[in-house]
C-alpha cells in the first residue's frame, strides 16, 4: 500500500472516529434534554389548563358570593330590582346560563329570562345543598332547563351548579341564590390555552377533562364524550404535573401530560383531572430532525476532511499520530483537545479545522446547557422559577439525607407590595422585587435554594442541622424579615414593605415536598392573619 493511500485511509478513519464520537455523545445528551423539555412543556400545558379552570370557577363562585351580600337579594321586596341585577350578571357574564332567586321554600321569585319563575327547585341539589352554606355541584346534564334554554348546537346541555343561602341580619334563611354555569366556557379556555402554541404540531394536541369521581370524560374529542378514560399504569401521574409516553386504548403511543385541579383561594376545587396528549411521533419529531442533522453534518465533514487528507497527506505521519492519539482520548471520554500542528502549513490548517470542529460541537452543547439554565430562572430576579422547584427540592433532600441533616421550607409574601406598584409604578415594583430577591439570597448559604413563585411570592429551601433544625430555621427566617424591613431605595423614591413567612420542616412535618410546601403556605396565611410581618411554622406532625 502506498504511503499516501495509507495516510489517507488513516486520516479518514481518524475523522470518522472524532465526528462519530462527538456526534453520538452530543446527540444523546441533546436528545435527552430536548425530550425532557418537550414532555415538560406538555405537562405545563396541562397545569396551565387546570389553573385556568380553577381560576375561572373561583371568579364565578365569588361573584355569586358577592351578590349574596346585596340587600336587594337578602330582602327581595322589589323583584324588578332583583331581575335587573340578575339580567346584568347574565349580560356581562354569559356563562351564567341561568340565575334565579328562590324563597326559603325553593319557589323561584325572579330569574334570568323569567325562566322557572313560580316553579319549585326544592327537589334539586342546587337548592337542597345550599340551605346552610355555599354549594358547588359537579358537571351534570340539564334537567329542568333542557327545554327552556336556547341550544343552537343541539348537543346535550351541561351545567356546573353554584348556589348560596341568603340570610337576614338575624341569621334566618330568606332564600337561595342559585346559578347554572354553562359547561361551554371550558371550550373557550381550552382554545385560549392552545392558541399560544406555535407550529402545525398544535393541531395534534388534544385536551381531556375527567371527573374526579369516576374518570368520565367531561370535555374532550367527540368520540370520548361521556365515556370513562382509564389509562393502564397512569394512575401514579393523575394527581401531579407529570408527563409520560403512554399507550392509549387505540394502540397508539402518545406523549401524555397530567395535572389535577386543587382549587384557588377560597374556591375548594372539583378535583377535575386534566390530560393533554399528542402523538409521540409528532411530539418528538424535533429530536429525530436534530439527530438527522447531526448525522448529516458528520457525513459532510467526513467527506470534506477526506478530500483534504488526499491533497495534503504527503508528509503528515507524525502530526497525524498525535491527532489520532487525541481522538482516541476523546472517544474514551477524556478531557483533551486536538493538538495544534506546527511547521507544515497544510497540517496546521487541518489541525486548526479539527480544533474548530470540536470547539463548535462543545460550544453547541454549552449553549444548550445555558439555555436550559435560563429556562429554569426567573427573568426579573434571576432566582430559580416554579418549573425548577421539583428538581431542586429533590437535590436538596438527597443532600440532606447524605449529610444526615434537615430542610426548612419557607413560603414568603411581601406585605405592602401592591401599594408600591400603585404609588410608584410597576417599574418601581419590579426594581423592588429584584432588590428583595437579592436580600433574601444574601440571608442564605451557598447550598440553599431560592425561588420566585410569581408576583411577590418567594420560596426558600434551607439546609439546616438535624439537631436544632427549627431554631436555626427560625434564625434564618428572622434575618430575612429584618432585611426586608429596611427601606428600599428605588429610582422612583423610597419604598417600605415587610414580609410574612410560613415555614415547614423536613422531615419533622413530613417527607413529601408538595405537602411541606402546602403546610408552609398555610402557615404563611396564619402569619398574614396575625397582622403580617410575622413568622409562623407548621406545628402538625406528619409521619415520615
Amino acid at each position: 500500500m502506498k504511503l499516501r493511500t495509507y495516510f489517507l485511509l488513516s486520516f479518514a478513519c481518524l475523522i470518522i472516529v472524532v465526528i462519530v464520537s462527538m456526534s453520538v455523545v452530543i446527540s444523546q445528551r441533546t436528545s435527552h434534554e430536548v425530550r425532557e423539555e418537550i414532555g415538560g412543556s406538555l405537562a405545563a400545558l396541562a397545569y396551565q389548563m387546570s389553573d385556568k379552570l380553577d381560576y375561572y370557577m373561583w371568579s364565578r363562585y365569588n361573584e355569586i358570593l358577592l351578590l349574596s351580600h346585596l340587600k336587594a337579594l337578602r330582602f327581595p321586596s322589589d323583584l324588578e330590582e332583583v331581575r335587573g341585577l340578575l339580567r346584568e350578571l347574565n349580560k356581562n357574564i354569559p356563562s351564567f346560563s341561568w340565575v334565579g332567586l328562590s324563597d326559603p321554600d325553593g319557589n323561584i321569585l325572579a330569574s334570568t329570562g323569567g325562566i322557572l319563575v313560580g316553579s319549585s327547585i326544592a327537589g334539586r341539589p342546587v337548592y337542597k345543598e345550599a340551605l346552610e352554606k355555599p354549594f358547588i355541584g359537579d358537571v351534570h346534564d340539564a334537567v329542568l332547563l333542557s327545554e327552556l334554554l336556547p341550544n343552537p348546537t343541539g348537543e346535550p346541555l351541561k351545567f356546573v351548579d353554584i348556589s348560596t343561602p341568603l340570610f337576614d341580619d338575624n341569621g334566618k334563611l330568606t332564600g337561595v341564590l342559585a346559578a347554572h354555569l354553562s359547561w361551554e366556557w371550558t371550550k373557550e379556555i381550552k382554545f385560549s390555552v392552545l392558541k399560544s402554541l406555535q407550529g402545525d404540531s398544535k393541531n395534534a394536541i388534544e385536551v381531556f377533562i375527567l371527573s374526579a369521581i369516576d374518570d368520565t370524560v367531561l370535555l374532550g374529542p367527540d368520540s370520548w364524550a361521556g365515556k370513562k378514560l382509564v389509562l393502564e399504569g397512569a394512575g401514579q401521574y393523575s394527581g401531579t404535573n407529570e408527563w409520560t409516553v403512554q399507550q392509549w386504548p387505540d394502540g397508539r403511543s402518545y406523549l401524555t401530560g397530567f395535572a389535577q385541579g386543587a382549587g384557588y383561594n377560597n374556591y375548594p376545587g372539583m378535583g377535575w383531572k386534566i390530560i393533554v396528549r399528542q402523538p409521540a411521533e409528532v411530539a418528538f419529531a424535533p429530536i429525530h430532525s436534530l439527530v438527522k442533522d447531526i448525522v448529516l453534518l458528520g457525513v459532510v465533514l467526513t467527506l470534506l476532511f477526506s478530500v483534504l487528507a488526499w491533497l495534503f497527506a504527503g508528509n503528515i505521519s507524525k502530526p497525524l499520530s498525535r491527532i489520532a492519539e487525541a481522538a482516541d482520548r476523546l472517544r474514551r471520554g477524556d478531557k483533551t483537545e486536538i493538538p495544534q500542528a506546527r511547521g507544515i502549513k497544510d497540517i496546521e490548517v487541518l489541525s486548526s479545522s479539527l480544533r474548530g470542529l470540536i470547539a463548535e460541537l462543545t460550544a453547541t452543547e454549552s449553549e444548550l446547557v445555558k439555555m436550559e439554565d435560563q429556562a429554569h430562572r426567573d427573568k426579573l430576579t434571576g432566582l430559580l422559577n416554579r418549573s425548577s422547584l421539583e428538581a431542586s427540592v429533590t437535590r436538596a433532600i438527597k443532600h440532606a439525607e447524605e449529610k444526615n441533616g434537615a430542610l426548612a421550607f419557607l413560603y414568603m409574601d411581601l406585605d405592602g407590595f401592591k401599594g408600591v406598584n400603585d404609588s410608584l409604578g410597576h417599574d418601581a415594583g419590579d426594581e423592588l422585587l429584584r432588590q428583595a430577591a437579592t436580600r433574601i439570597r444574601d440571608c442564605m448559604k451557598a447550598q440553599d435554594y431560592a425561588f420566585r413563585m410569581g408576583g411577590d411570592e418567594f420560596v426558600a429551601v434551607l439546609s439546616v442541622p438535624l439537631q436544632g433544625a427549627l431554631l436555626e430555621a427560625n434564625d434564618a427566617a428572622n434575618r430575612i424579615l429584618e432585611n426586608l424591613r429596611v427601606p428600599f431605595e428605588l429610582e422612583a423614591g423610597i419604598a417600605k414593605v415587610s414580609c410574612s413567612i410560613g415555614g415547614a420542616m423536613w422531615p419533622h412535618n413530613g417527607t413529601d415536598p408538595q405537602l411541606l410546601l402546602k403546610l408552609a403556605d398555610q402557615a404563611l396565611y396564619a402569619s398574614k392573619s396575625k397582622g403580617k410581618n410575622k413568622l409562623t411554622f407548621a406545628i402538625t406532625e406528619h409521619a415520615s
